[in-house]
């Protein structure tokens, strides 16, 4: 019973927290994220604006942190990467499942909401500045964990920042595309082999570079 009661609190916390951000991005891209107060995404979320900063804790992370653990995806997937597998190899793998699952994180999913977030990044310089330092944090990241496996911190920190451009020019082409005028479907068409040519110009460079022992 206790089990059954947990859930259902979880359940709601996490119903909260999807409404405020839902209704927080809608409010910043009807009137700009610096027109918008906190106080405001609560009244139209109602719920306190205590309640807002208990889930987000700050106004930045109304937008950040339901996207802040895809910041590391790169890192993830070397990290969990199998025995045998190297670094470019785990992570083409994972942004292919990636394009396969038409995740929102890669510009794919046909829903707008996503792009919309993008667009408001995009279009606020204190956001932008936060995707910034996020991104480059995923990057260290990644950097740090080849560096630990292979005693190397340049070489890593090469392979790191090279993973990182090619994931991003991916994200950034698949949301070129669309917003020139081409469908969701018609991007994730060719997008998988798209990847295959991103990553494969940078194989020869990493090929056998941290193969998992």
């Amino acid at each position: 019973m206790a089990d059954q009661v947990m859930g259902l609190r979880d359940r709601k916390k996490m119903q909260t927290a999807r409404r405020i951000y839902r209704v927080a991005v809608e409010l910043f891209v009807e009137r700009g994220f610096d027109n918008v107060s906190v106080q405001e995404v609560a009244d139209a979320a109602e719920v306190s604006k205590m309640t807002v900063f208990n889930y987000f804790g700050t106004k930045e992370d109304l937008i950040f942190r339901p996207m802040e653990d895809h910041f590391g995806d790169a890192a993830r997937a070397v990290r969990e990467r199998e025995p045998g597998e190297s670094a470019v190899d785990a992570v083409r793998r994972q942004f292919l499942e990636m394009v396969e699952q038409r995740d929102p994180s890669v510009g794919l999913n046909p829903e707008p909401f996503a792009r919309q977030v993008r667009q408001l990044v995009v279009e606020t310089p204190v956001l932008m500045e936060r995707a910034f330092v996020a991104s480059q944090k995923g990057t260290r990241e990644l950097a740090d964990l080849l560096a630990a496996e292979t005693g190397d911190l340049m070489c890593a920190t090469v392979a790191a920042a090279t993973l990182s451009a090619a994931r991003n020019a991916l994200v950034e082409e698949h949301h070129r595309r669309i917003a020139e005028g081409e469908s969701p479907d018609q991007v994730a068409a060719d997008a998988a082999e798209r990847a295959r040519l991103a990553f494969g110009l940078i194989e020869n460079g990493l090929s056998g570079y941290a193969v998992k022992q």
